[in-house]
C-alpha cells in the first residue's frame, strides 16, 4: 500500500529567540520522534555531523531526508558517500548555481543524476529561490529539456517569486500542476504573493492554506498514478526560523512554528486520505 511519510525539518526546530529555549540536537530528535513524525530533514554534507545525527537516530525509527547544495557535479560525491555509510531515505538537492541559459544547466543535472544512479540513491532536485530552479517558467523549460527529471516541490518559492495574484489565475494553476506532476517529494510551507512563509493558524491566511492543501492534494493524486503500489511519498514540514518566520517589533515570532507544523501535518494527512478515493 502506498504511504505518506511526514518528516520534520531540523532547521525548522531552531528557535533563534531571546525568550524560547534552544533544544539540543538530541532533544530535537526525541521531540520529533515522540510527536510521531516519520523522519527528519538535515544537511548531509558534513560527515561528523551526519555520524552524530545517525547515532542519535538509532532505534528511533526515524528516516532521513539529506539536504545538499552542490555547485558542481563533484560536490554531490561526499553527500552520496555519507548516504552509503550512514543511510538516507532520499536526497533533496538544491542546485546552488544560477545559469541564465538552459544549455548550461543540462550537464549539471545529467551529472548529478548519473552519480545518483550509480550510488542507487534517490536524489530529487528541489524547487527553491536563488537556485537553478528559482524561476517557475525557467524550471518548466528545464522539464521540457529533461522530461523525466524528478523534483522535490517547495512551491512556496514560486508563489512569492512570481507574486501570484489572488485569485490564482488558471495559467498559474496549470503551471504549478505541471511542476507537481514531476514531484517525488514535497516540502510543506505556505506562502502568499508577498511572503514566503505565512502563519497558517491566522484566519486571514486560510485562503492561502486551503490553496496549498489543494495543490498538495493534486500532487498526491499525481504521484499515486506514477509510483509503485508499495511506494512511500516523503512530505517535510519546513517552517523555517526567522528571518523566514515573520516577527513582531520585539524580534520574536508571531506564532509557535512547532504547533503550526503539527497543524500542517494533520491537514496534509487528511488530504492524503481523501486522495485515496479520488
Amino acid at each position: 500500500m502506498q504511504e505518506l511519510l511526514v518528516f520534520q525539518s531540523l532547521w525548522a526546530m531552531e528557535q533563534r529567540s531571546a525568550k524560547r529555549h534552544e533544544l539540543s540536537l538530541q532533544e530535537n530528535v526525541e521531540k520529533i520522534a515522540h510527536a510521531g513524525f516519520r523522519g527528519v530533514s538535515a544537511g548531509w554534507y558534513d560527515r561528523e555531523y551526519v555520524k552524530r545525527l545517525s547515532a542519535l537516530l538509532k532505534g528511533s525509527g526515524l528516516l532521513v531526508e539529506g539536504q545538499c547544495f552542490p555547485k558542481t557535479i563533484d560536490d554531490l560525491k561526499p553527500v552520496l558517500e555519507n548516504a552509503a555509510e550512514f543511510g538516507v531515505n532520499h536526497i533533496a538537492l538544491q542546485p546552488d548555481v544560477r545559469p541564465r541559459r538552459l544549455q548550461d544547466c543540462i550537464p549539471l543535472l545529467e551529472g548529478w543524476l548519473r552519480l545518483a544512479e550509480e550510488a542507487k540513491v534517490d536524489v530529487y532536485i528541489e524547487t527553491h529561490r536563488d537556485r537553478m530552479t528559482t524561476d517557475l517558467h525557467f524550471t518548466l523549460d528545464l522539464l521540457d529539456c529533461v522530461p523525466d527529471l524528478k523534483l522535490l516541490g517547495d512551491i512556496s518559492h514560486f508563489v512569492v517569486g512570481r507574486e501570484f495574484a489572488w485569485p490564482i489565475s488558471e495559467e498559474n494553476r496549470l503551471d504549478i500542476r505541471r511542476i507537481l506532476d514531476n514531484c517525488w517529494a514535497l516540502h510543506g510551507r505556505v506562502a502568499s504573493r508577498e511572503q514566503v512563509q505565512i502563519e497558517v493558524s491566522f484566519p486571514q491566511h486560510q485562503m492561502w492554506f486551503d490553496q496549498f492543501l489543494d495543490w498538495w492534494g493534486y500532487g498526491f493524486r499525481s504521484w499515486r498514478k506514477r509510483a509503485a503500489p508499495d511506494a512511500k511519498l516523503p512530505f517535510t514540514c519546513e517552517l523555517g526560523p526567522k528571518p523566514y518566520a515573520i516577527t513582531g517589533p520585539d524580534g520574536e515570532e508571531t506564532t509557535d512554528r512547532w504547533s503550526e507544523a503539527l497543524l500542517i501535518r494533520k491537514r496534509v494527512q487528511q488530504v492524503w486520505e481523501t486522495s485515496r478515493t479520488d
